[in-house]
C-alpha cells in the first residue's frame, strides 16, 4: 500500500467512527423523559425517567 492509500483508509475509519458516535449521542437525546406508571401483580409502580 502506498502512503496515500493508508492515509485515505485512516480518514475513512475516523469518519465512520465519528458518524457512529454522533448517531449514538442523537439516540440518547431522543429517549423519552418523564414518569412511567406501571400496573402489575404487585400493584402500581411509578418511576421517574
Amino acid at each position: 500500500m502506498t502512503r496515500n492509500n493508508v492515509l485515505y483508509t485512516m480518514i475513512g475509519v475516523l469518519a465512520v467512527a465519528a458518524s457512529l458516535f454522533a448517531i449514538q449521542l442523537y439516540r440518547e437525546k431522543q429517549k423519552a423523559t418523564g414518569v412511567e406508571i406501571s400496573i402489575g401483580e404487585r400493584g402500581i409502580s411509578i418511576e421517574k425517567k
